[in-house]
């Protein structure tokens, strides 16, 4: 098992903890990360790309002139794509980008990002994270303690006075365990863990 430093939020090391090997020690793959961050970015796509077909324009069916006699090229009735304020041809229609992978590639993926980070020493765990007060400039320091600026910070529940004192700050997101993925992970230099989400990402990788 990888040994981890525990840090309290003043960045002064107060015990040390055993990380999983199952969850923290994988094997790498960049084609399986890559696999899933497609698919979590290609399932945030909103598609609002479309136009009136037309089957889809209001009017009447009715044929506006007669067939033959009046000199005109024949018309089938108003919502001809030929016509103004007709149907549209070939046109854009809403599409879903959703993008589906194995729930076993998926968890597989989820943890060799948090494998990367360990072996980039870019994993922090810390004893608890409670702030007295909703303050950015309490937040700023507590991440000056710890030496990270680009970071993603892990809680095991709400924090109200954190996640309200980090929205300020660029480069911070603070997220719950059940909210934790890896795209995030991913994005984000350095990951800090509250101790006790540890126990929250073991549970949903451990099943």
């Amino acid at each position: 098992m990888a040994v981890v430093d525990i840090q309290n939020i003043n960045g002064e090391t107060v015990s040390q903890i055993d990380l999983t090997d199952n969850i923290f020690d994988v094997t790498v793959k960049p084609y399986v990360l890559h696999e899933v961050v497609t698919m979590q970015l290609a399932n945030r796509r909103m598609s609002s790309a479309s136009v009136k077909h037309r089957s889809d324009v209001k009017g009447s069916g009715r044929k506006p002139f007669r067939q033959k006699g009046t000199g005109r090229a024949r018309q089938g009735d108003i919502k001809s794509p030929l016509l103004r304020g007709g149907g549209v041809i070939f046109g854009p229609n809403q599409r879903s980008y959703v993008h589906k992978v194995n729930k076993k590639v998926k968890k597989s993926a989820f943890k060799m990002a948090l494998s990367c980070k360990l072996k980039e020493n870019n994993l922090i765990v810390i004893d608890r994270l409670e702030l007295d007060q909703i303050g950015t400039k309490g937040f700023i320091k507590v991440l000056k303690s710890l030496n990270v600026e680009h970071a993603l910070i892990v809680t095991e529940k709400s924090n109200k006075n954190l996640e309200l004192s980090s929205r300020n700050i660029p480069d911070v997101k603070v997220l719950r365990t059940e909210g934790l993925n890896v795209y995030d992970i991913l994005k984000y230099r350095s990951l800090v863990l509250v101790e006790a989400s540890i126990k929250g990402i073991e549970g949903r990788l451990l099943k």
